[in-house]
């Protein structure tokens, strides 16, 4: 995923000025994620959503104060509003609330479960979020697709970074079983979608945040 690095900040200065360049690069280097996690959580309506997120964006950019993780962090709240706002959040995939799991201790693998999600390509990584209870598939999204810590995931879901941590680990063993199930996880034939290997199966166990 491209980023803009150490040119953030000058980017995002010029933009908030109102420099349509500056802004268009603040766009390319930040959307795609956006609408993958808005997939995630708001499903035929992300397209909309991540409209009305960047025009909302935008009229706020002088307001805001940060790097570009933060930034990212930023524009999913904002995001995760207008979701809210169009009234789908709720109703689309309705949530049950349980009680926070205790801390799951044992290793991690920062980077593991990134990596084998991406091999699976984008289209059947989303669908198999979409396998998941919303919660859990929101902060897998936030986690992996959107990149946040698991202490920025817990401000924005209402929830401690352990918790969480295990929900995450959680999913993405379930993850790991399904794709366990599908074969060569494969399935849809086509260019984008890549052979998941044992290693990528375990890769996705491995991961708590």
């Amino acid at each position: 995923m491209r980023e803009l690095g150490e040119r953030f900040d000058a980017v995002l200065t010029a933009a908030a000025r109102g420099d349509g360049v500056a802004f268009a690069e603040l766009w390319r280097a930040t959307h795609p994620r956006l609408l993958r996690y808005l997939r995630v959580i708001a499903g035929n309506l992300a397209e909309d959503a991540a409209s009305e997120t960047w025009l909302k964006a935008m009229r706020a950019l002088p307001s805001f104060v940060g790097d570009e993780p933060a930034f990212r962090g930023w524009l999913t709240v904002i995001a995760r509003n207008v979701v809210h706002d169009l009234g789908r959040y709720a109703s689309r995939r309705p949530e049950t609330l349980v009680a926070d799991p205790e801390p799951v201790r044992h290793g991690t693998s920062p980077d593991a479960a990134d990596e084998a999600l991406e091999r699976l390509g984008t289209e059947r990584a989303l669908r198999l979020l979409a396998t998941l209870p919303p919660a859990q598939a929101e902060m897998v999204a936030l986690r992996v697709i959107v990149g946040l810590e698991p202490t920025e995931i817990g401000l924005i879901v209402g929830r401690n970074s352990g918790s969480v941590r295990v929900a995450v680990h959680r999913a993405l063993a379930t993850l790991a079983r399904t794709v366990g199930r599908s074969g060569d996880g494969g399935g849809d034939g086509g260019d984008d979608v890549i052979d998941v290997t044992g290693s990528d199966q375990e890769a996705l166990t491995r991961r708590n945040g």
